[in-house]
């Protein structure tokens, strides 16, 4: 969890580099289903060789333990 940045807006954000697109989507596709069986939906962003996700509980204004859970989990699918 310390990977990941506080930004200027209250979330949390992360960069993650993959050799090509394939990879790319196939974290994101795992990423997408582990977000849905937390009722919890992250700002996405799929590019060529990279992945951005964004983390904040939109009905709190702010990071709650619920957004920390699921970016410790989505550590581990790397």
């Amino acid at each position: 969890m310390n990977t990941w940045e506080k930004t200027k807006k209250g979330s949390i954000y992360k960069f993650f580099p993959f050799k090509n697109y394939r990879q790319s989507f196939a974290f994101v596709s795992q990423v997408v289903l582990l977000a849905e069986k937390k009722n919890h939906h992250p700002k996405i962003i799929l590019e060529y060789n990279s992945v951005e996700i964004e983390l904040i509980s939109h009905d709190k204004n702010k990071i709650t333990q619920r957004d920390i859970d699921l970016a410790e989990q989505i550590d581990k699918i790397l």
